[in-house]
């Protein structure tokens, strides 16, 4: 029952625009589809920004998927809080450098985190670290 029979106990007046007649794709193997890519302002896709950015791109031949054993990925268990949360904590800083503006330097920190599976890190600022966890200066400091 849509929103508006609850209501009111009728149906609404106003006319449905959807195509009713529409049918949903079907593709074969071997058929050529086109990839929709999901516009992203200020970004740079495919050698184009803005308004000239591609909205498809391809045409790219379906091929059959073969299973295999080895993509399936196990997930491993977080901690989650009540409310689907978990706290980041860091393992070792990886690298440190200092950015100069016109006003003031800041510092900023290349760390490892719990969470993470490869030794890339990510870049934040020394003085949120400081803020979220003190584990991070105990780290720092040894």
């Amino acid at each position: 029952m849509a929103p508006f029979e609850a209501l009111y106990g009728r149906r609404c007046r106003n006319p449905s625009y959807a195509d009713l007649k529409r049918k949903p794709d079907e593709f074969a193997v071997g058929d050529y589809v086109l990839l929709r890519v999901s516009p992203m302002k200020g970004v740079m896709r495919f050698g184009n920004k803005g308004k000239l950015s591609p909205k498809f791109i391809g045409p790219y031949e379906l091929k059959r998927y073969v299973p295999d054993k080895s993509h399936v990925l196990d997930p491993e268990p977080l901690d989650l809080d009540e409310n689907l949360s978990y706290e980041e904590k860091p393992i070792k800083i990886l690298d440190f450098k200092v950015r100069s503006t016109r006003r003031k330097d800041i510092k900023m920190v290349k760390g490892l985190w719990a969470n993470q599976r490869t030794q890339e890190g990510v870049e934040l600022i020394e003085m949120i670290m400081n803020a979220r966890n003190e584990i991070c200066m105990n780290i720092w400091i040894e």
